[in-house]
């Protein structure tokens, strides 16, 4: 098999004991993450905070190309799981808090829905039949809920 071209990301998991494990690149930062999700975010709950990262990152940077900046982002993921196993996400929201001077909700709607479909690895790394939508708040002001991919 012939490796894809781009960027490569190596991850270490090492076993601490019960459902314990430290996790990262060998020579960078690691993290906790704990099965039972008592010491640590649980695996899946470590996804719903990537993909929230993922998407931050780029609705700041995109924002900030705008020329305003963002003063405050927070970011709300609800992920919906199946009863069986595998329990992987059925469908997910994302709810982006967000505070600036002059930022206007069209922009920011239009910056969650760029993040999520053309720039956030973590996002173009779900699986492609999962449920997605967002909503954005803007200086305390919530938008519609949007669809940034549906099955129905």
């Amino acid at each position: 098999m012939t490796a894809p071209a781009g960027p490569v990301n190596t991850i270490r998991a090492s076993w601490r004991g019960d459902h314990r494990f430290e996790s990262g690149r060998p020579d960078g930062p690691r993290a906790l993450l704990d099965g039972d999700g008592a010491a640590a975010q649980a695996p899946p709950d470590m996804v719903l905070s990537a993909l929230a990262v993922c998407n931050a990152i780029d609705v700041v940077d995109i924002l900030a190309k705008r020329r305003t900046p963002v003063a405050t982002l927070d970011v709300d993921v609800v992920g919906h799981r199946r009863a069986e196993h595998p329990r992987r996400f059925m469908a997910i929201e994302l709810t982006y808090l967000i505070t600036g001077d002059g930022i206007e909700r069209a922009q920011a709607e239009r910056a969650a829905t760029l993040a999520f479909e053309k720039y956030c690895t973590v996002a173009a790394s779900l699986a492609p039949d999962m449920d997605v939508h967002s909503v954005v708040v803007v200086n305390g002001e919530r938008g519609e809920r949007v669809p940034l991919r549906t099955h129905a």
